[in-house]
């Protein structure tokens, strides 16, 4: 793929484009916002403007009900050879494109990647890396198209995963779309709260509501375009939350009958969250990894946590996961660093020799080594001494996995 054309200058259009600049390719940006092209031109994405020729891929990165209408217009311009999308639902920009374009160098696609925040400047090159990139192929669909989908996916470093489109939308109305509404919903209940109650705000609020923040507009036309199989899970849902409350009335005021039923019922609900949550990779594309939990204190400096980052770099651990606790009215956060349990021994060795203030936390699970299971999880040990950190630090350039 040499030439390609990013049609919609959004989150993932403008990273879409910044990673096949940065692998060589030359894309030409089109958004009916022209502004929105420029910004994303200005961050090394590409040229503004339609190409004199057609070029190899197009990518249509707009709202799912404009699929059809807009490859139609740029079949008829001549933009490209081959084109996909980008759009989180696929079935009903399926039968669109059926009904008004030429669906045979065209295949529907959809990366499993994304951020609350919205817009050309929230974009990243390195967004799709080792995500999984959903390809929707068609009887329609020619060999040749499907082939330039997969390069596209490639050079994105992400993981191509092909689906039939209502399979695709099915799954998504489970894995996104109905946690996108869960969180809205829970983050609506937060307006009217007491005044003294955010101070009692943890990290584990802050996760259930942080894709709250997503653009209500995008959003609103997803949710309409993937609405019965949203509704399906929500309806669902709905009968476990009544089961729920049935159980929690039992235990609050029942009696001894009811109580030891309320009692069953919630804890075989933790253990199935449990459960389910296993099932969910640590990283994406990655079987889920038994972990070690390792808490630092750092300070509210400029450039701490970068630090600390760069730090367990320059030991060579490899960090699954990374959470950041700030309470209010302190001066400082807590940063938890999810790794191996074998490297967690000689990180926590290493970042306290390195006057890092670091928490012991384990699972004693079997699989620890003897060093990490000795460690007392009750009284967890802190070691506060002053920081000694580097001036600056060094990132090493991720490199592409082609597929």
């Amino acid at each position: 793929m040499r030439t390609a054309a990013v049609v919609g200058t959004g989150l993932i259009g403008t990273s879409v484009a910044l990673a096949l600049s940065r692998r060589g390719v030359h894309v030409h940006l089109i958004d009916a916002q022209e502004s929105a092209a420029r910004t994303a031109a200005a961050l090394g994405a590409g040229t503004v403007g339609a190409p004199a020729d057609p070029v190899d891929m197009a990518v249509l990165a707009v709202p799912p009900a404009l699929i059809g209408e807009v490859l139609a217009k740029q079949q008829a311009n001549g933009l490209a050879r081959h084109y996909t999308d980008v759009a989180s639902v696929k079935a009903g920009p399926e039968r669109d494109v059926r009904t008004v374009a030429d669906p045979s160098c065209y295949i529907g696609g959809h990366p499993m990647a994304g951020r609350e925040v919205s817009g050309p400047l929230a974009a990243s090159a390195t967004l799709f890396e080792d995500r999984s990139w959903v390809l929707t192929p068609t009887a329609d669909t020619t060999k040749e198209t499907l082939n330039r989908a997969l390069e596209l996916v490639a050079l994105c470093g992400a993981v191509p995963v092909v689906m039939d489109s209502g399979a695709h939308d099915r799954a998504v109305a489970l894995v996104s779309h109905t946690p996108h509404v869960l969180s809205a919903l829970m983050a609506a209940r937060l307006q009217h709260m007491p005044e003294d109650s955010p101070r009692l705000a943890g990290q584990g609020l802050r996760d259930v509501i942080r894709i709250a923040g997503g653009d209500p507009g995008l959003w609103a036309g997803i949710l309409e375009a993937n609405a019965t199989a949203i509704a399906d899970v929500l309806g669902e849902l709905a009968e476990d939350i009544t089961a729920a409350v049935t159980a929690l009335r039992g235990l609050a005021a029942g009696g001894a009958d009811e109580r030891a039923r309320g009692t069953a019922f919630v804890t075989d609900l933790l253990r199935r969250g449990i459960k389910g949550r296993g099932r969910v990779p640590g990283k994406p594309g990655k079987p889920p990894a038994t972990c070690t939990p390792v808490q630092v204190l750092i300070g509210d400096q400029p450039g701490e946590l970068a630090r600390l980052l760069a730090t367990v770099a320059e030991l060579g651990v490899n960090v699954e996961d990374v959470s950041i606790d700030h309470s209010p009215g302190e001066h400082g956060g807590l940063v938890e660093l999810m790794v191996a349990p074998g490297p967690a021994v000689r990180m926590i060795q290493r970042l306290t020799e390195y006057g890092w203030s670091v928490r012991r936390t384990v699972t004693h699970s079997s699989q620890e080594p003897a060093e990490l299971r000795s460690t007392s999880a009750a009284k967890p040990s802190w070691t506060p001494v002053k920081a000694k950190v580097n001036d600056g630090w060094e990132t090493s350039n991720r490199s592409f996995r082609s597929v």
